[in-house]
């Protein structure tokens, strides 16, 4: 099994965070989004991946790219690296990596996280991940027949035709298909606003007479801008903490008249002095806070936070903040006093 992550867009939404470190790479409960979201693929699969391809943006640098090939070989895969040189649409961007497009493949955006207990159906030409939702005009959404079979896709419906979005994260039991598809939109330039869609190819591949069916999934968390990039690092540490399968607060950590209040995630060599912390706050390794009241808050790495009371709080590597706004969003190596 192999996965490819598209993620060559930079975080527009997410700035000033992704000014320096692509959105993919930023921490959720201590570990980059897309070191979760292999994860928990990996865990939805329940095989042996083999490879996991990384499609990236040149300009992302050496240490980006090692970070990336690091996190694949911990899941014990091969790390890839791909570029997408032009933002020309989703399908564009898959075919960049399509020397690993082989066997059964998994394709995930790398902005999105969930949470999913359900068995993959390997028996299926193509599975898409979905979650019902409250508006389904903002999404891409799904139809069912009565045999649990999508029959069409449909982009930001007006009218009501499902409220099963899709979130990303699709399965395909033949990535030489999945080639073939793309490849044939690209040689006959077939797009949408100038741009190579996946859908297109999907649609083609559904009209061929592939099965396609839905894997469900119970939570869908978003990363596209600060404040919800903020609340999906809540709900994950209360995830991670009512699963108790991740040490959240590491052994070097120094508190001095300080208190934790769970779930949190306190990163090694971070430092409290006369603080309270939490609950649903990430603290990156050798951030120093204090004088301070912190929740519902992400802070990167090396951060110093002072004389604060922080509510909805986003604040980036080696940044220095020294005030009362309760909610704030910093970049790295920004200073407030």
């Amino acid at each position: 099994m192999k996965i490819i992550v598209p993620m060559a867009g930079r975080g527009s939404r997410l700035r000033p965070h992704t000014l320096t470190v692509p959105k993919p790479l930023i921490p959720i409960a201590g570990k980059p989004i897309v070191h979760r979201l292999v994860e928990d693929i990996a865990g939805v699969l329940n095989k042996e991946i083999d490879e996991i391809a990384f499609i990236v943006a040149r300009d992302f640098g050496p240490v980006v790219e090692q970070d990336l090939v690091a996190i694949a070989e911990r899941l014990g895969a091969k790390g890839s690296i791909y570029y997408q040189d032009k933002p020309l649409g989703t399908a564009h961007a898959i075919m960049s990596a399509k020397e690993s497009m082989s066997g059964p493949v998994v394709v995930a955006y790398a902005d999105t996280l969930f949470r999913a207990d359900f068995t993959l159906d390997t028996s299926a030409d193509s599975v898409i991940w979905v979650k019902q939702v409250e508006d389904p005009s903002a999404f891409g959404v799904v139809k069912l027949n009565a045999h649990n079979e999508i029959t069409d896709f449909v982009e930001k419906p007006k009218d009501f035709v499902s409220d099963l979005a899709i979130i990303g994260i699709y399965y395909f039991k033949s990535g030489e298909t999945l080639r073939e598809e793309l490849q044939y939109l690209l040689d006959n330039d077939i797009t949408k606003g100038g741009e190579y869609q996946l859908t297109d190819a999907l649609e083609n591949m559904k009209q061929k007479g592939m099965k396609f069916v839905p894997g469900k999934v119970d939570e869908w968390m978003d990363c596209g801008n600060k404040n919800v990039t903020v609340e999906t690092n809540s709900r994950m540490l209360g995830f991670i903490h009512a699963d108790g399968n991740e040490n959240l607060v590491h052994e070097n950590v120094v508190l001095e008249n300080a208190t934790i209040i769970p779930p949190c995630f306190i990163g090694n060599g971070v430092t409290l002095r006369n603080a309270t912390v939490g609950p649903y706050v990430s603290l990156g390794a050798n951030t120093f806070v204090e004088n301070s009241i912190i929740k519902n808050s992400l802070v990167q790495t090396s951060a110093v936070i002072k004389n604060a009371i922080l509510d909805n709080g986003m604040i980036g590597n080696h940044a220095s903040f020294n005030g009362k706004f309760s909610s704030i969003s910093l970049g790295d190596y920004s200073v407030i006093e």
